[in-house]
Order: C-alpha cells, then structure tokens, then sequence
C-alpha cells in the first residue's frame, strides 16, 4: 500500500511538471497563425486573429540544438514547399525556440477570408517541415469581448484583425496586446497557462505625444517584458512611435490603466518586433520598424525617465541609434545570447532570414 501511495503521489508530481498538461491530441481548427511565443519547453502559443483564440500546441521540440539559421529566398521556398506562388504566401512572425533554436514560422496561404493558417519549422540545414495541425496536442481559449469579425475602423479596415497584435508568456502567464469591443478599446490580457478562460484584460491608456493627445483605442503593437528595479513590466510600442511601460502588477481585469510614456521615436512609422539583450554587462531595447530601420536603445536609467505628458514634436525620451548596416527587417529574435535571427525584405521583395551578431 505504501509503494503505491509512492507512485501515485510520484505520478502526480510528475503531471504537474508537465508544461504539457491540459492539451488533448487532435485537430487544431485554428482559423489564422499570427503572433507567436513560446513558453515553458516545447508548448508554442499561437494567436488566432481571425478566430480571436490563443492557442498553445504541444511540438514536441525538445532536442538542443545550436547552429545559424541562414536561408535566401525564404518566401519562395515556403511557397513551394506548400504548392503555391510566393504572392500567396505572407509570413506573420517569426521566432525561435529556445531549447532546439529552430526558427518557427506562422504563415497564411492565400488572402482575405479564405487564407488557411500554416506553421513551419526551419532548422539550421535550412530545411522546412510543417507542423501538422490536424493530429497534435493542443488547448486554446477564446478571448472575451473580442471585436467582431465584421467591425470595421473608420478607414474599412478590419478591427477584428487586431484582436491579437502581440504575445508573450512569463512564469504561467501569456500576456496578450490586442482591440476589443469596447469604448477604451486598447487592451492588455494575462491570461494562465494552462488555460481555464480569459477574462476582459485590462483597458489601457497612453500620452501620445506625437499626436498630442491621450489614447485609448490604438492598440499596442509590439511589447517585450521586462524587469525594472525587480518589478515586472511590460514595455509596449505603439505606431507614430511612443515607448511605454506598463507596471504588470497593476493589471488588473476590468480596471483601465494609465502607461508612462518614456520615448517618442518619430511619427509616421510602425514597430514592427522587439527584443531585449544583454551585451558587455549592459542591457538593451532592439526595435525595428517600418520606416525608421532597427533601434537600439540602452535601458540604463530606464526607472527614473521622464513621462512625456506634451506635445512633441520629432523624438524625446529614451535616446536611440539607428543600426545602419540592418536594411528591411520586418521580424526578430534571440538566436543565442550573441545572435540574431533577423527576417528582411530587400528592395525587390525578396524575403530573406538571417543570423547576425547582436550589436
């Protein structure tokens, strides 16, 4: 009888280590592939704009592995490995995990509404696979107040596309950027892992001072978390280009909350992705965008900047400088704790991803 208390108290031990538990095999019926993050091991969270869902999908990634990811013409090699021309073919995101340091893509086949969503794997050989979704462990949670799947912005353009702009996981939490419904209508999500139901986020306001005026309904478009003076933070990017921090501690579900704005990087452009890395004992912001190249800013002091609270005009706050030699990156990520893994898109169009050194 003791023997088998052992086992049972063994087995159960061993349950609730398993970043897997809670995901069931079979068909993940996601609607889209967009933002990507990975969590504890080989669980990658996928979020579903389309079906306003956050996925996590069991890889079963779990080998070391090492080594650059160098490969040209990527959208050519993604389209012909899924049948199709490269015009058909968008890459969402990209990221690396960070056990075997494959590159994992979300991609869509086709445009509009009938685009069916794709996830790839890419190793240091440069060789693809697909993850296959219609036979793999899985859990997903719909996302409360979503907008609707035909709510349109004052231009026509799709708001429930923005129901998911970014995500991240931190200790049994995946934070989620994104629109809903309602009048404030900008949100951040935390919703645990793994997953029982997410609940309304937290509503979120910003100073832009670039526009000159708060704001309440553009979304976040790229966030990282991070550690300021041992306090989790979020620091989010949002276009036209002000820097924010969001205490994580005060998000709180039903609740609207102020962020200190701490940079205005330019108007007229959109963050694109982020990282954080540590380089010779310092640590550092690296953004890229759509109009002003990739940004390295330093987090030295990062507690004790100034809120930006007026009008600006050009830039103010956390300085920056322009990596000149990092042409059309549209996506990155940490490769290793020296490297980069960066997605570019030349002149022509090509779409190409490459190491390179972390600056």
């Amino acid at each position: 009888m003791t023997a088998l208390m052992l086992l049972v108290a063994l087995a159960a031990a061993g349950a609730a280590d398993d970043p897997g538990r809670g995901l069931k095999p079979g068909k993940a019926g996601l609607a889209s592939a967009g933002p990507l993050a990975f969590g504890p091991d080989r669980i990658l969270f996928v979020g579903d704009t389309a079906g306003a869902t956050l996925w996590a999908l069991d890889t079963g990634d779990l080998t070391p592995g090492d080594g650059k990811i160098n490969v040209s013409g990527l959208q050519d090699k993604v389209a012909a490995m899924l049948g199709t021309a490269p015009d058909q073919v968008a890459i969402n995101d990209v990221i690396v995990n960070p056990v075997s340091r494959k590159a994992y893509l979300s991609v869509s086949r086709g445009h509009g509404p009938d685009a069916s969503p794709v996830i790839l794997r890419l190793d240091s050989a440069g060789k693809l696979q697909e993850l296959r979704l219609d036979d793999i462990r899985h859990a997903r949670v719909s996302l409360a107040n979503a907008p609707a799947a035909d709510a349109k912005d004052r231009r026509g353009n799709s708001l429930r596309s923005e129901a998911i702009t970014d995500l991240h996981y931190v200790d049994g939490q995946v934070f989620i950027a994104g629109l809903s419904n309602e009048e404030f209508a900008s949100k951040l999500r935390s919703v645990p892992f793994p997953f029982a139901s997410a609940d309304g986020g937290t509503s979120v306001e910003i100073y832009h001072g670039a526009h000159g005026q708060w704001e309440t309904r553009s979304p976040v478009r790229t966030f990282v978390p991070y550690e300021i003076q041992k306090e989790s933070h979020l620091l989010a990017a949002y276009t036209c280009t002000p820097l924010v921090k969001f205490p994580v501690k005060d998000l709180k579900p039903g609740s609207k909350l102020v962020g200190t704005t701490i940079a205005e990087l330019g108007n007229r452009n959109r963050p694109l992705d982020m990282i954080v890395y540590k380089k010779d004992g310092a640590e550092f912001l690296l953004m890229s965008n759509s109009s002003r190249g990739v940004m390295k800013m330093s987090t030295k002091g990062i507690e004790g900047q100034e809120a930006i609270k007026q009008p600006v005009e050009g830039t103010k706050g956390l300085p920056y400088e322009t990596i000149a030699d990092w042409k059309g990156v549209e996506q990155l990520d940490k490769l290793d704790d020296g490297n980069a893994l960066i997605l570019t898109r030349a002149e022509g169009g090509a779409l190409d991803l490459k190491t390179v050194p972390l600056p």
